[in-house]
């Protein structure tokens, strides 16, 4: 739980100022269809849900073949995809958050 919050708020950090307007424009729509197209196109799931800034929704989808995305939605019903990658792999829990 403790790794969640944290990257959760490396998450908000990177949606208030990674890229400029014009790339968060084009990577940002509806909801909905960013679910639909992951678990459509690449078999992800959701993995993680959390609350970024008290308001906005952050979401961790995952598939078994290692893709993964971050979703982040604002209170008005905006959602972009903040983060995309390969190689993930859900940990066991561990009381040990070192071990990592």
């Amino acid at each position: 739980m403790i790794k969640f919050i944290i990257v959760c708020a490396c998450v908000s950090l990177l949606a208030l100022g990674a890229s400029s307007p014009a790339q968060a424009a084009s990577m940002c729509g509806n909801r909905a269809d960013f679910i639909k197209a992951l678990n459509d196109k690449y078999q992800e799931s959701g993995k993680a849900i959390g609350i970024a800034g008290q308001v906005n929704l952050v979401e961790v989808f995952a598939s078994k073949a290692g893709t993964w995305t971050i979703l982040f939605t604002t209170p008005q019903g905006k959602t972009c995809i903040i983060a995309a990658g390969n190689s993930w792999e859900d940990l066991p829990p561990t009381k040990n958050l070192t071990a990592l």
